[in-house]
């Protein structure tokens, strides 16, 4: 099956990779909101995130016990499944209680599908396709993010409009566990069978030695004190601002908030803001390949995490949906050009013989520095107001970027 085309599986396998995400992480913030629940409880969900955060734990036994295109294709029927039965729990009188329990689960699913598409990546590809991809797989997988966030939830909310919002969210979540189960289907026959495998690999006979010896050598790596902390704060900001985005947008006016329905939400997030999104991934994977990180790893940084600054002018003037729309696609293509090159490093920081293991430590890393500020995200925003949250959101962003100037970026490239 060498003649699979990687332009095709890699994006249907990221857009794979970020629904569940944005299931749990995105439209989960719209669907409580929806139901009445505080920000502080919004702010919560994201323990969801915990199984990203501890997925390194199990990612070496992803080779162990089964190869990479067989989890993918597993992982993708067991969230259509979970997906399925979050649709028929939105419609229960204990919809919020039930949908806890499922997002919990499909956070777990998906959280071991990335594993294996992070591996099938790393493992099918080249070097070179890898660098020349990275674009497109960020791409993909913020598309299924605005999908999430914008597409569906607008299905939600305009069939809220004429029926109810239990029956828009249960149509939504249909949607959802549909596609999952299509994923599944054309992955089947499309997926090549590993063909770039190297069967010498220790993830392919692991002992518990080797077990221990996966992480010791991440850690061990030269300047790792450095990486560590980038990884871990650089998107500290950013968590903060997109946790409280979505609310803040459905909030009244009088509540700080800029009065939005439902279906206005999906709107921003659905429309031009993917084609910024798309051109910001792009333009960011090709920067970085033609000229290196060196080069465009601070400039970029400096983009994505300046655009937090659009949601405090946003709180504090208040404008009309048109020019949120606007405010929502710089930050989107902000977004793509930062992202892309972060993702380059932290593929530079995987060594070849540990690599699902290894980018599963590093995008690990990467979730915990997402989970723990988005926990908090509620409490502050109450106790701020969303101007003040806004402005320290961006605050928050200045030592990640303080932090790439102590980063061995030369061997990274």
């Amino acid at each position: 099956m060498t003649d699979r085309n990687p332009g095709i599986y890699i994006p249907t396998l990221y857009i794979a990779e970020g629904l569940p995400y944005t299931i749990v992480m995105m439209m989960s913030g719209v669907f409580y909101k929806s139901m009445g629940a505080s920000n502080e409880f919004i702010g919560l969900t994201s323990l969801l995130y915990i199984p990203w955060t501890v997925k390194l734990f199990w990612a070496p036994l992803v080779d162990l016990l089964s190869e990479r295109r067989t989890w993918i294709l597993g992982s993708q029927v067991v969230l259509a499944v979970l997906i399925a039965m979050l649709a028929l729990g939105a419609l229960t009188a204990h919809a919020v209680f039930v949908s806890l329990w499922l997002l919990a689960l499909i956070a777990l699913a998906s959280a071991t599908q990335d594993v294996a598409i992070d591996g099938f990546y790393l493992e099918v590809l080249s070097k070179e396709q890898q660098a020349f991809y990275v674009g497109v797989r960020n791409a993909a997988y913020k598309i299924a993010w605005l999908f999430g966030s914008g597409a569906l939830v607008y299905l939600a909310g305009k069939i809220g409009e004429t029926a109810s919002i239990f029956i828009g969210w249960s149509a939504a979540f249909a949607v959802c566990a549909a596609l999952f189960a299509l994923a599944a289907v054309f992955h089947r026959w499309y997926l090549p069978r590993n063909v770039n495998a190297d069967q010498s690999e220790p993830g392919y006979r692991l002992s518990a030695s080797v077990f221990r010896t996966v992480f010791a050598t991440y850690f061990k790596q030269p300047g790792i004190f450095a990486i560590v902390f980038y990884i871990l704060t650089f998107r500290l900001g950013d968590a903060l601002m997109l946790k409280m985005a979505q609310p803040f947008l459905l909030d009244s006016q009088s509540r700080g908030g800029l009065g939005c329905s439902t279906a206005d939400v999906g709107i921003v997030y659905g429309t031009v803001g993917t084609i910024f999104l798309l051109a910001g991934g792009i333009l960011g994977g090709w920067l970085v390949a033609r000229d290196g990180l060196r080069r465009w790893l601070l400039p970029t940084a400096i983009a994505q995490n300046s655009a937090i600054l659009l949601y405090w002018a946003l709180a504090m003037f208040k404008p009309g949906l048109g020019w949120v729309a606007a405010a929502n696609s710089v930050e989107q293509f902000s977004y793509g050009l930062g992202v892309a090159a972060y993702t380059v490093f932290l593929l530079g920081t995987v060594r070849p013989e540990f690599r699902a293991a290894h980018y599963a430590t590093a995008t690990a890393l990467m979730a915990l520095g997402v989970m723990l500020p988005g926990s908090v995200s509620g409490y502050l925003q109450a106790s701020l107001g969303y101007t003040s949250f806004f402005l320290v959101s961006f605050l928050a962003s200045l030592p990640g970027l303080v932090s790439i100037f102590f980063l061995p970026i030369a061997a990274r490239e």
